[in-house]
């Protein structure tokens, strides 16, 4: 899976957002350092539509544009799921690596 769909899917985990507010929180859990532009969301939210991952919760008329707001489906729930668990995995053989390798250098720390 690529970051910037693990992002939307992890922003989606939670309650339903619009796509601003979407943004706003890969943002926000990025510390900014990822941006997505419009665009990239938008065509993502729809992939993510036809793959079955996300799905409307509900849409509303705010300033005289419309809102939809996004939520996992089942499926999006545990294909989250399980690239979290892919990348605890990978972060726990890194820290190991990285613990041996500090080791090896007298113990110095980062």
């Amino acid at each position: 899976m690529r970051e910037p769909t693990f992002l939307v899917l992890t922003a989606l985990a939670g309650d339903p957002r619009h796509g601003y507010a979407v943004l706003e929180d890969i943002a926000a859990m990025t510390d900014g350092r990822v941006r997505l532009r419009a665009g990239t969301l938008y065509a993502a939210l729809d992939r993510l539509r036809t793959e079955g991952l996300i799905e409307v919760d509900r849409e509303e008329i705010v300033q005289s544009r419309l809102r939809r707001y996004y939520r996992l489906t089942g499926a999006g729930v545990r294909s989250l799921t399980a690239e979290t668990a892919r990348l605890r995995a990978q972060a726990t053989i890194a820290e190991r690596r990285l613990s041996a390798r500090w080791t090896e250098l007298g113990g110095a720390t980062a």
